[in-house]
């Protein structure tokens, strides 16, 4: 049997290179192998951080009769949705439409031609086998109706899942999703309706600059209740930083352990942003142990940021969720000794009954410590005793599009918080990425170890590296920055956005499938279509480029009816219009020295959206907010401006500062 996922780039597929499952790759190869042999083919999707893919590996894929019957009687082929989210999204698309729900392990059955006619999650092996057995039968004896119901949910999903209606997202809408979101909020717990419960970080990044326009109090107590109940909780690592990906429950308590590089990049910014608007040490202390955290956990050898850490943890050779989180009563009396251990346990929640498995407990820290100098100490002993723990797997993949948003937080982040460090972190995985994923002039979804894969990207890994290559310009003043986000912005506009104006997710010359994928919500990460939106209407803020606000504005109105109707899954989108009703409003500062330093802190703590701000030498080449901008009595001033209309330049903090308040009114 030939194992063709050794030389995989992908640490899932690699994950299940020695199965006793002849896997295929997804391609043209896989597809023509099923017409010459005339068999059905067995889709298998996950991810390699995912519990229950893991699961359904060791119960059935692991299996010599699951491959045996697998072998027989289909082609199987293994996908990692993080590396061909197109192929997921369809699939997906099926998998929802057909049992009412979605999630991963994805199992799909298809004709030889890609066209679904069965699909469904996590399958028990006798579950697996009965399906296999009963498919097999349905294929040798009642082949017409098998692929005539196949053609029957490819068309009708191809009718459902296009592109569909604009509507604009105009301050109206706006005002109405705030209202909305306020009748399914968790007052008492935070978040947004019962278990599980994700963290909602675009909708409280939404409520963040609609608070900003508005002065919406309720939106901002919104952000607050939440920020502050994740950062307490379980989900949050409280001895590392950085968040998991859900708490499996309503109180945030236990979470889902895998930790991936969206959630932590979206969550850092939404923390540094709530951080700027109210002041709130918890959190700036959040931001920052976030940011350590992707810095120290995520960071891989040349500088870009890994996709996830698993959330299991292997030890003698299963699996055990959580095992390197846990802790019991006995087991921090262990590191600490008996006082610092039992005072420790009651700081964080760790009870004798637990609130994990087999008596243990996550870490909660419902309250700050009363002697910050002891707790410093305490964390630093568990933190170490926890690294000698076995630890999780870590997926060492780079993403294209979670790499443009960690970029984007930790250029944010950085000048915010007045940390170079992020800002220099920042740049070096841009410059990675721009380096080993633009090959031939177009963009490539992944690499491993710096070799780029085959995956093409798609739409969200344009607008995503160009929202972090805007954030870096601003943050640096560097022109070579917006140069390289306007090329990626350019590229998108012509290869996803079709001649009707409508935006696609996967580019006019990419592989086919039986549906060309169209997504409009905002769920883990943001959707293409948001993604490009805010990318395009930053680059136009920082250009003066009309069109590009134009092309901005249609690609919004692409998400308009999910935004209208659905508000918890158009948090980007919503983000993005809030900034289009009150922008742009430019600052662009010129000078150096104290003076100049202090105008950009000022210009920089303004949470008006839609606001850019670039700081440099008077007429930067290649930074359009800078040319004509000179110095007042020869010294630094800022120029602030409503899109084509200038007030005159100012020179003191206190000038700009009222600048910023009535313009950003």
């Amino acid at each position: 049997m030939a194992n063709r996922l050794a030389q995989s780039l992908s640490p899932y597929l690699l994950q299940h290179a020695d199965n006793p499952v002849d896997w295929w790759e997804w391609g043209e190869d896989a597809f023509a192998e099923a017409r010459r042999r005339d068999v059905p083919v067995f889709l298998s999707v996950g991810y390699a951080a995912c519990h229950w893919c893991h699961v359904m590996a060791h119960e059935s894929f692991e299996d010599d009769e699951v491959g045996r019957v697998l072998a027989e009687g289909f082609v199987a082929v293994k996908v990692d949705r993080e590396e061909r989210p197109d192929v997921d999204a369809v699939y997906m698309a099926a998998t929802t439409a057909l049992t009412g729900q979605g999630g991963w392990p994805m199992t799909c059955l298809l004709t030889p031609d890609g066209e679904p006619f069965f699909a469904g999650t996590y399958l028990p092996r006798e579950h697996l086998l009965d399906l296999l057995a009963n498919v097999t039968a349905l294929w040798r004896d009642e082949r017409d109706r098998v692929v005539a119901s196949g053609a029957h949910i490819a068309a009708r999903l191809r009718e459902v899942t296009g592109p569909g209606e604009r509507a604009a997202l105009g301050p109206e809408v706006l005002d109405a999703a705030a209202l909305r979101l306020r009748t399914q909020f968790d007052d008492a717990r935070g978040g947004f309706g019962g278990a599980p419960k994700f963290p909602p970080s675009m909708v409280l990044e939404f409520l963040l600059r609609h608070h900003a326009r508005t002065g919406s109090e309720d939106s901002l107590a919104m952000v607050r209740r939440t920020c502050e109940a994740m950062a307490r909780g379980g989900m949050y690592d409280q001895l590392g930083g950085g968040f998991a990906r859900y708490a499996v429950d309503a109180d945030w308590v236990v979470p889902h352990f895998e930790k991936m590089l969206y959630d932590n990049a979206l969550l850092l910014r939404v923390y540094a942003h709530l951080w700027r608007a109210t002041g709130d040490p918890l959190a700036r202390r959040v931001a920052e142990e976030t940011a350590d955290f992707l810095l120290r956990d995520l960071r891989t050898p040349a500088g870009a940021f890994a996709s996830a850490l698993d959330a299991d943890t292997v030890v003698d050779g299963a699996s055990r969720e959580g095992l390197t989180y846990a802790w019991t009563p006995g087991q921090l009396v262990d590191v600490l000794g008996e006082p610092d251990g039992e005072r420790a346990a009651s700081l964080l929640s760790v009870t004798p009954a637990g609130t994990f498995e087999h008596g243990s407990s996550t870490l909660r820290l419902l309250e700050d410590p009363g002697d910050p100098v002891w707790w410093s100490d305490v964390r630093a002993r568990l933190r170490a005793a926890r690294d000698a723990r076995p630890q999780p797997a870590r997926d060492d993949k780079v993403v294209t599009a979670w790499n443009g948003l960690a970029v984007a937080a930790l250029a944010d982040a950085g000048v915010l918080l007045e940390r170079p460090d992020l800002v220099e972190a920042a740049t070096t995985a841009a410059d990675h990425v721009l380096a080993t994923h633009l090959v031939d002039g177009r963009l490539r979804r992944t690499s491993k170890d710096g070799v780029p894969s085959l995956a093409p990207a798609v739409l969200d890994d344009h607008g995503d590296l160009a929202e972090g290559l805007l954030a870096l310009h601003q943050a640096t003043g560097r022109a070579r920055h917006l140069t390289e986000a306007l090329a990626v912005l350019r590229d998108a506009t012509e290869r996803f956005v079709d001649g009707d104006g409508d935006v696609h997710d996967t580019a006019h010359d990419a592989p086919a499938l039986f549906s060309r994928p169209a997504g409009r919500s905002d769920n883990a990460e943001p959707s293409g279509a948001s993604a490009l939106a805010g990318a395009l209407l930053t680059a136009a803020a920082l250009s003066g480029d009309t069109t590009l606000r134009t092309t901005a504005e249609t690609a919004l109105a692409a998400c308009g009816a999910v935004a209208g109707s659905e508000p918890r899954f158009a948090g980007w989108a919503l983000a993005v219009a809030e900034a289009a009703a009150a922008g742009p409003l430019q600052v662009a500062v010129v000078g150096s020295g104290p003076s100049a330093e202090a105008l950009v802190r000022a210009a920089r703590r303004s949470t008006s959206p839609g606001t850019v701000v670039v700081a440099g030498a008077p007429d930067t080449p290649g930074v359009p907010l800078l040319a004509d901008r000179p110095f007042v009595d020869e010294g630094p001033a800022a120029y602030v401006c409503r899109g084509f209309v200038c007030d005159r330049p100012v020179t003191t903090v206190g000038d700009l500062e009222g600048l910023l308040v009535s313009r950003g009114s």
